[in-house]
């Protein structure tokens, strides 16, 4: 344990009468006796009418803690909101220049199919291999036979950009079917003039004013109700034509900015929620066969992203459907 020394007693060693003398009669202690005068006048506490200062040892748990700097104050964060934040609404569209929209929106969807399947033609296991001796063929020819450093550079260059051309070249269709969407492509019978009632319904997504979502439904009645509909019968509504008919949605797309925030699947669920009112609500809902994205271009063994986002999309309806089902069995008594 350390020793505190609380006062210096010159006594002890001498009883001379100055201060000087006394500091001087201290075996060992060389000391400025300038510093002691200084020291001395500054003590005298009848003089100076300060306060003594404490010479004893303070505990940790007498010193006041600091005020704390109003510089350093630390508030909850806040997360600013906007107020004039645009919301988020689904409907189905009525104008023509809203299915306009939806429908160009679609075909860019088309349009980005070329470059996902670029993308994975690019290092394909298939094409790689060939690619690997169209590389080695040139440096055998220009490195080892021409020792020509700037011709083996050109040659793989030119290899490398032929494999990149070609890939180009394979994936063009999807511009070319993007173009070719139409606005009879919406009519069952594919007819320019179709009247809106003979149209497929049209979903869309508005973020504020800016359309960022598509679904295209197509409700199909019954077989049997062809039959009777025909005929000199008295003729059926619409709505009940409908009745045990399913759902079939020819498109779904949302921006690509939006994607994986939910926007999708708000669509698919106004998909199913409209083809259970008008055709039962057991209805079927589910993706048709040759949908706006199924055309496809390539081989099978290459169409690997497509059909993986194929099953991620059944898999996300089946998830909706299963919600919605849920949620009436709930609402029984």
């Amino acid at each position: 344990m350390a020793h505190v020394v609380r006062e210096l007693d010159l006594n002890a060693y001498c009883r001379h009468d100055t201060m000087i003398q006394r500091v001087s009669a201290v075996p060992g202690l060389k000391t400025s006796t300038a510093f002691f005068i200084f020291l001395r006048a500054n003590l005298v506490a009848s003089s100076s009418g300060l306060s003594t200062p404490i010479m004893d040892p303070i505990s940790s748990t007498t010193l006041s803690s600091p005020p704390s700097s109003p510089l350093v104050t630390v508030e909850p964060s806040a997360i600013n909101v906007p107020d004039d934040l645009p919301p988020l609404s689904t409907s189905v569209l009525e104008g023509q220049t809203e299915k306009e929209d939806a429908l160009r929106l679609i075909a860019d969807s088309i349009a980005q199919q070329r470059q996902t399947s670029s993308s994975h033609l690019v290092f394909h296991p298939f094409l790689l291999p060939p690619l690997a001796v169209a590389l080695a063929g040139a440096y055998q020819y220009a490195w080892v036979y021409r020792e020509d450093l700037g011709t083996s550079l050109l040659m793989v260059c030119g290899v490398i950009m032929t494999y990149l051309l070609g890939i180009r070249y394979s994936t063009g269709g999807y511009i070319q079917a993007a173009e070719e969407l139409r606005w009879s492509w919406l009519s069952p019978t594919s007819s320019p003039n179709a009247s809106p009632s003979e149209q497929d319904l049209v979903l869309g997504v508005h973020f504020g004013k800016q359309l960022i979502g598509a679904l295209v439904l197509r409700l199909e009645p019954p077989p049997s109700s062809s039959h009777a509909s025909g005929g000199g019968g008295r003729r059926r509504s619409r709505t009940s034509l409908l009745r045990g008919g399913r759902g079939v949605i020819r498109a779904w797309t949302v921006k690509l900015k939006y994607r994986g925030q939910g926007v999708g699947r708000d669509l698919l669920h106004d998909a199913v929620r409209i083809t259970r009112e008008r055709c039962g609500r057991d209805a079927e809902v589910g993706f048709a066969a040759e949908h706006a994205n199924s055309r496809m271009f390539l081989p099978e063994s290459f169409n690997t992203p497509f059909r993986r986002s194929e099953r991620k999309a059944a898999k996300s309806l089946e998830k909706v459907v299963a919600d919605w089902d849920g949620t009436r069995r709930r609402r029984k008594p």
